[in-house]
């Protein structure tokens, strides 16, 4: 287990968070699936038997504020082809999602093919304070549909943390949905997604909330150290 040392400033992270939101990214609640961006491949080239791993997340996943060959699941799919292996990365991140918005898409989000599915979402909920126990069971959907659709596949979680200026009891049990969900469904765990990049401030954007070009190569690594034994 890695160890995961969380160093949030609350009121100015849930400030920038909002404003962030509210003010730049449509809610989730109110897009209209059919009309979003379908997934992006970010791949440079995509063969037809290559299997498909699948990024579905939120503005982390989508690499807000820098260019698509920044964000980390760019940076998984260049990894990948220095290796030599024959996965093509798909991005499915939007900005502003929250759990419920993820329900929501992720049915049509499964018409393609899928060999690996990483769900990276949750920290929207915990940065507007919205309650735990609806965000552990729209979790919970999302996966059931993964695996009603894929049955096989393998599904890993990248874990959020809330910070501990939210309370004790919020700060427990909301940490706690991710790894209770992974043992649960038998999926992989990223304890921290963020982790060693939030509260950093030379790793961040200058909202403080999302990772820079130097941030994202951190967390490759933090998904690169549970995801390369799927591979």
């Amino acid at each position: 287990m890695l160890k995961i040392q969380i160093g949030w400033t609350l009121l100015a992270l849930i400030g920038l968070f909002a404003t962030a939101c509210q003010d730049k990214q449509p809610k989730s609640e109110e897009v209209d699936i059919e009309q979003t961006k379908a997934p992006v491949s970010v791949a440079e080239t995509t063969e037809k038997d290559d299997k498909v791993i699948l990024f579905f997340g939120n503005s982390l996943t989508a690499g807000y504020g820098l260019d698509q060959d920044q964000s980390f699941p760019s940076l998984v799919q260049d990894r990948i082809h220095e290796k030599g292996l024959k996965y093509t990365v798909v991005n499915a991140g939007l900005s502003g999602e929250t759990t419920a918005g993820g329900k929501e898409r992720i049915d049509w989000v499964l018409r393609q093919k899928v060999d690996i599915f990483i769900l990276e979402l949750g920290g929207n909920d915990m940065l507007r304070g919205l309650n735990v126990k609806a965000t552990e069971e729209n979790l919970r959907a999302i996966i059931d549909r993964v695996r009603a659709k894929y049955p096989n596949i393998p599904i890993i979680l990248a874990g959020m943390q809330a910070p501990p200026n939210m309370g004790a009891d919020y700060t427990n049990t909301f940490g706690g949905i991710y790894p209770k969900l992974a043992k649960e469904y038998d999926a992989g765990l990223i304890p921290f997604l963020l982790d060693g990049v939030a509260q950093v401030k030379t790793l961040n954007l200058p909202d403080g909330i999302h990772p820079n070009a130097e941030g994202q190569k951190i967390v490759l690594e933090n998904v690169w150290r549970v995801l390369e034994a799927y591979l």
